[in-house]
């Protein structure tokens, strides 16, 4: 019996030879060289790096591709890039934040990612709208792309009446994750009161957390701290990532350190956004200007999850970017100073494997016998080249069936 798919002459990461993938019922059914086996579809990897589906744990959907039109022509401050997307968010409807965001997903999946954790704001000029777009966005692509929904509190929680009541009815909504962006409360009190309200939340709700924490260069901003004692009382280890936390980075050198190792003992994954925190943060520097990104070296030697996602695409915080994880990948070599071969590898993990851990991504995720057949094949021989070079994905699978493919030709032309 013919199996569903064959993907020949491929290299896995580790692999010394290349290897086949044989593929059927949605699944990775065998893996060795020069497999004999039938199947109804056969793909010619031609040595290329097969990778399993990308993963990008940090997107903003509902905001995205707004266009120049919405945008100031400069930088506006930070008020004035919550203004632009308060504006923005005035014009939401389920129909029109579901094609955008749909434009943003098919676009993600010819590049690779199989699996994407999305975010929806919820306040009181749309309320749920962005929640519910996502949801049915989130629908339309099933099968093709896993997405998980993350209500998030843009104009925050305390903010303004009505703060948790809406975040309720998000959930209610059909919502999978609870957001949160604690340290941008106006005191240190109401900080903590949402870093409560979203623990309680994702426990009642049987729920992850994934927090925008320290989204800042600004050593007073603490909140992480916090959030990691929380979690550890609350039992919640394991089941919250947070991302940014920039200001982690500006901390002294003693304080960073019992963070990080505090942030380990909670179990907490930690989502670097490098391109985002590079474009926005050390403005006010003056010689030195910091990178914006939080301690990636540190915490990855204390054991803590680190992962790597796009965060932005043409949004009103971010006026480029596409949803490409190799491209994010190549920011965080060159932000975190990553870029020597074990550290590439590293690189890759937190794109792949480590981003997966972060989802909590239950059905066997990789490119072993049993594991979901999410697989993608980049027309260069190792990760490297990969991350340096960014090609056109050659072959991308995504539960079992081939969803995209591309070959560039190019031509030199000789005097």
């Amino acid at each position: 019996m013919p199996v569903d798919l064959l993907l020949r002459d491929v290299r896995r990461r580790g692999d010394r030879d290349p290897v086949d993938i044989a593929i059927d019922g949605g699944r990775v059914a065998r893996v060795g060289p020069a497999l004999d086996i039938e199947a109804a579809t056969v793909l010619a990897g031609e040595g290329g790096l097969a990778l399993p589906g990308l993963v990008n744990a940090h997107q903003h959907l509902d905001k995205t591709c707004i266009g120049d039109a919405v945008r100031p022509a400069r930088w506006p401050g930070w008020d004035g890039m919550w203004e632009v997307n308060r504006a923005h968010r005035a014009t939401y409807t389920v129909d029109e934040v579901t094609e955008r965001a749909s434009a943003v997903v098919e676009r993600a999946l010819l590049h690779g990612t199989t699996r994407m954790r999305a975010f929806a704001d919820v306040e009181a000029v749309a309320g749920t709208t962005g929640t519910r777009a996502l949801v049915a966005l989130r629908e339309r692509w099933a099968g093709e792309v896993e997405l998980q929904v993350c209500v998030f509190p843009q104009d925050l929680l305390y903010a303004d009446a009505g703060g948790e009541r809406r975040f309720e009815e998000a959930m209610e909504a059909g919502a999978d994750v609870v957001g949160g962006l604690p340290a941008g409360e106006a005191t240190q009190e109401r900080m903590r009161r949402h870093v409560d309200f979203v623990l309680d939340l994702a426990r009642r709700r049987d729920a992850d957390a994934h927090l925008l924490v320290d989204d800042s260069d600004d050593p007073a901003q603490r909140s992480l701290e916090y959030l990691a004692h929380r979690t550890i009382e609350t039992g919640w280890e394991g089941r919250v990532t947070v991302s940014h936390a920039g200001a982690l980075a500006a901390y002294d050198e003693p304080y960073a350190a019992h963070v990080v190792a505090l942030v380990a003992a909670a179990g907490i994954s930690v989502c670097t956004n490098p391109q985002i925190s590079m474009l926005l943060h050390g403005r006010h520097d003056r010689g030195l200007v910091r990178r914006g990104t939080t301690r990636v070296r540190e915490l990855l030697d204390a054991g803590v999850n680190v992962l790597a996602a796009q965060d932005d695409v043409d949004d009103p915080y971010y006026p480029l970017g596409r949803p490409d994880q190799l491209e994010v990948a190549s920011f965080v070599a060159h932000a975190c100073q990553l870029a020597w071969p074990d550290e590439l590898e590293t690189v890759m993990d937190m794109i792949t494997v480590n981003a997966a851990r972060a989802m909590r991504v239950g059905d066997g995720y990789g490119l072993e016998p049993g594991a979901r057949a999410d697989v993608v094949v980049v027309p260069v021989p190792d990760v490297r080249a990969a991350v340096a070079e960014q090609p056109p994905r050659r072959f991308v699978i995504s539960h079992g069936r081939l969803a995209a493919e591309a070959r560039v030709q190019r031509t030199r032309h000789t005097r």
